[in-house]
């Protein structure tokens, strides 16, 4: 009988799918969540604002969330069976929600890494102008897409036929 924990290629592969998909998602989300929560903060206790340390949390609070959200499917994963692991990759596969909204995340982050840095030269350092405009245009570009989600203009829904073919042996 193959063990639930077996990584053989496949399931590897599935494992490191689901998991760079839970990475993107982490970044995301806490890239759209830093920055109100970094500025509530700052004007709690005092009220200097600094663009350059705003980039600074955008994007460091994009990674922590990419680390944890990857950190956490990882652990989730890598015990769970070889069949829940195919499943959950060929269901992320097909869901067109994520794919718009990191094609969204994508876009914005593109432009705005661009962006950001020309128009914000001497405000902030060039680390922190490229990595922070990218984890802003991250969070516009997940606004976005929820937005035109809510808006009425969804994703349209695939549903794939999945065919799980055990491999218990008697």
């Amino acid at each position: 009988m193959v063990s639930s924990t077996s990584s053989g290629p496949l399931r590897r592969a599935d494992v490191d799918y689901l998991v760079r998909n839970a990475m993107i998602s982490g970044y995301q989300l806490f890239s759209l969540l830093t920055p109100p929560i970094y500025l509530a903060i700052l004007y709690a206790r005092h009220p200097s604002f600094s663009v350059n340390r705003l980039l600074r949390a955008t994007w460091i609070g994009g990674l922590v969330g990419a680390a944890g959200a990857g950190s956490i499917a990882y652990l989730r994963h890598i015990k769970s069976s070889e069949d829940f692991v195919r499943v959950k990759r060929m269901e992320a596969a097909y869901n067109t929600d994520r794919v718009r909204r990191n094609d969204h995340a994508t876009i914005g982050s593109v432009l705005l890494s661009v962006l950001t840095p020309a128009l914000l030269w001497k405000r902030a350092s060039t680390l922190n102008l490229i990595l922070g405009g990218a984890g802003l245009g991250s969070a516009i570009g997940v606004a976005a897409h929820y937005a035109r989600s809510f808006s009425g203009s969804p994703p349209p829904k695939v549903t794939p036929v999945i065919q799980v073919i055990g491999n218990s042996q008697t």
